[in-house]
């Protein structure tokens, strides 16, 4: 790969990875427009790894919190706020992890095109502006409870179809079933490192039995690259989306479904 091409493509990932506007969609521009050939398994574990970094040192005090929170709650049966997000946490992530397990060769047979994925980016986008305006917007992460959190893990499980967008299946679902948009992000973030951690270790160990060469400087600086977008990404996500909301996403969503159809149909 082409120095360009691994720094555009690690932005891509970084950029789109926790923003509600789908991954999958961006990454298929890049070789509709310019002619790119598929980056391969090796380039897509790394830059995901970098994404993974991003979330985990971001939120280190609060991971380490409820990880201690949890197994406090293991030995002496005795929960907190944070013990229970923690359970929570765990809950949702099952969804995803049955729905990967099952149907992950078939979703990617059926599903990874650009029909697919123009459709969801719209229809999902629409979703997310309808539970943006309807939200009552009351409940933060830790008063949701066990049932909110595992509505919120289905919502996540369905974001395996490309185009759908993992964080914005969950903010969509978290902002209907009542949380704050801090409240949606925070969670929709947290819940990423279990999936996301799953993903890679399942992923890598595709690449591990795959015979193609690695270019591990390639690896290397898409693993850097992703991990600094990925972390302003959450940051200034965070520090916004309560002023802005999710309107200007809806939006983004909808200009590049159409976008998507145009270069198929067109």
């Amino acid at each position: 790969m082409e120095t360009f091409q691994v720094i555009l493509l690690a932005l891509i990932q970084g950029l789109t990875e926790f923003l509600p506007i789908s991954s999958s969609a961006h990454l298929i521009l890049p070789s509709q427009i310019l002619g790119w050939a598929d980056q391969g398994l090796s380039f897509d574990v790394a830059v995901n790894t970098g994404s993974l970094f991003a979330v985990v040192i971001y939120f280190r005090h609060e991971i380490v919190v409820l990880a201690k929170a949890w197994f406090t709650s293991l030995a002496s049966k005795q929960q907190t706020q944070e013990s229970k997000l923690a359970w929570w946490i765990i809950l949702a992530t099952i969804p995803a992890v049955i729905v990967g397990f099952t149907a992950k060769d078939f979703i990617e047979t059926h599903f990874r095109n650009t029909l697919v994925i123009a459709i969801t980016t719209i229809v999902f986008g629409l979703l997310l502006w309808a539970a943006d305006r309807m939200s009552k917007a009351q409940l933060t992460e830790f008063q949701m409870g066990w049932k909110k959190a595992l509505l919120i893990g289905l919502a996540q499980a369905m974001a395996l179809i490309p185009g759908t967008s993992r964080s914005g299946a969950t903010m969509t679902a978290a902002l209907m079933l009542g949380l704050t948009r801090d409240a949606a992000a925070r969670f929709s973030f947290l819940m990423s490192v279990p999936v996301s951690f799953g993903a890679a270790l399942l992923v890598t160990k595709d690449l591990v039995s795959s015979p193609a060469p690695i270019d591990y400087e390639a690896l290397g600086l898409g693993i850097v690259v992703s991990f600094v977008a990925a972390y302003l990404c959450i940051h200034f996500f965070l520090k916004f989306i309560s002023k802005i909301g999710m309107t200007p996403f809806v939006l983004y969503r909808l200009a590049l479904g159409a976008i998507l159809l145009g270069l198929l149909y067109l």
